[in-house]
């Protein structure tokens, strides 16, 4: 393989290794912050118990996301210095603002977890949102970074170079507000379907009378977050592709399989797209859906991939990418939505949630990592030949030192090892602290329950 070809594979790794725990920790302190805004309103100290162990898996999970984004932080600088120069260059401000934005974070974290038992619950909550705020402030700033390189602004190029830098207007670029609004938005609900995804699996089990009741109250909490940030990420989805119409024509083109230029261009589900025939063969096509997406016309005219210079084409394989992503987020809202009847039913004593449907709840949570993953892959590789679109390729950025394959084979097993053992450490916290403390459990209740303390 090409030098270029092992850097791309490490930066790859490296970033879908992190996307998942930096999901974590955006999601995680929302639902926390309103798992502790539950209990006090409720006066119910099992959404207290569901905040506080949710609150040890988030500290183990945040840890290892501060490695792997220092490793990624590293990794762009050693692979890709062209970028790097010309990032300091015009779009370094949400970096540094962003190091305020952890520090706010850290801080209130440590508040949160080491002042939970000496502080009140107001003040307890007052720290789960502004770790809250800290985390999504963070996401948002990094976001920013990424949508400057699909639509950079704020410069004038001249012979490669920027000039007449305008800083804020680079952070402000066109991509900034529909990009971050649907980071955090699928961030929102990969998290609570995981969660989700967890307490129905223990539902399936044979829990206790208490850990029945903990688990069914963390189901219902997170079901209810996921189908709300669902159906905002299928609002982001439509804006995104609106915005891709305007901006990165040929990222949508490419997503589509779309080779004409046309009106009531049709949405196209699977089939592979065919260069030579410039069509895709074997898809299901739903005409004037992509003008709909486009443009909010079913007569609206979308630009082809035949517009563009073939070199500058991304693979076409991103198509099938985009399809799985689409797909995994229809299941998703329809999963959301049947446990919104069935709770709502439930309600009105129209019967109880079904047991079947526990298990499309489980489904939920490895699909929605999948869906982010995905998203990812899909912003990166439909952007391609270019890191910074028409401005640096992605060949011209990387760097000329040799040893690439060496240093990609200790980083993969560097991350094997961090994946094993921040699974490990989490296993191992909740296998000796169970939820089923109460009599029927075996053993005697843990000091947060017999005394009142904060910490387990």
């Amino acid at each position: 393989m090409s030098h270029l070809l092992w850097a791309r594979i490490l930066m790859a790794t490296s970033l879908g290794f992190h996307i998942i725990f930096a999901t974590f920790g955006v999601g995680v302190p929302l639902m926390i912050a309103l798992s502790e805004t539950a209990a006090l309103w409720r006066k119910d100290q099992l959404y207290a118990r569901l905040a506080q162990r949710w609150t040890r898996g988030f500290v183990v999970l945040l840890a290892a996301g501060v490695v792997s984004g220092t490793i990624v932080a590293v990794q762009l600088t050693l692979l890709w210095p062209r970028f790097m120069e010309l990032v300091g260059q015009i779009i370094s401000t949400p970096f540094l603002i962003e190091v305020f934005a952890f520090f706010l974070e850290a801080i209130f974290t440590a508040v949160y977890v080491y002042g939970g038992d000496r502080i009140s619950h107001k003040g307890r909550l007052a720290a789960a949102l502004l770790v809250t705020l800290g985390a999504g402030a963070s996401a948002i700033l990094i976001t920013d970074v990424n949508a400057f390189m699909n639509t950079p602004a704020g410069f004038v190029p001249d012979g490669g170079r920027p000039m007449d830098v305008r800083p804020w207007e680079a952070v402000f670029n066109p991509s900034f507000p529909t990009m971050v609004f649907h980071v955090l938005v699928s961030a929102y609900m990969t998290v609570a379907f995981v969660l989700a995804a967890i307490a129905a699996k223990q539902l399936l089990g044979s829990p206790s009378a208490t850990a029945a009741a903990y688990h069914r109250k963390a189901m219902m909490l997170c079901l209810g977050v996921a189908g709300i940030m669902t159906v905002l990420t299928v609002i982001a989805g439509d804006l995104a592709g609106k915005h891709l119409a305007a901006h990165q024509p040929i990222k949508l083109a490419a997503a589509e399989g779309l080779f004409h230029t046309q009106t009531h261009a049709p949405l196209v589900i699977a089939g592979w797209p065919d260069p030579v025939s410039s069509q895709v063969i074997g898809g299901i096509q739903l005409p004037g859906w992509l003008s709909w997406l486009a443009t909010g016309r079913f007569s609206g005219k979308v630009q082809g991939l035949l517009d563009f210079p073939v070199d500058q084409w991304p693979p076409l394989f991103v198509h099938w990418i985009f399809d799985a992503m689409v797909a995994v987020g229809v299941w998703g809202l329809l999963v959301a939505g049947a446990a919104a009847v069935a709770a709502g039913r439930e309600r009105k004593g129209k019967g109880e949630f079904p047991p079947w449907l526990l298990w499309p709840v489980v489904s939920c949570g490895p699909l929605s990592v999948i869906g982010i993953e995905l998203g990812w892959v899909f912003d990166e590789i439909g952007r391609q030949p270019w890191t910074v679109t028409g401005l640096l390729r992605t060949a011209d950025a990387v760097t000329p030192t040799p040893g690439v394959p060496w240093i990609a084979a200790l980083f993969i097993a560097l991350y094997a090892v961090l994946a094993w053992g921040t699974a490990t450490v989490i296993r191992a916290y909740f296998r000796r602290h169970p939820v089923d403390f109460d009599d029927g459990g075996g053993g005697a209740p843990p000091r947060s329950v017999r005394e009142g303390a904060w910490l387990p």
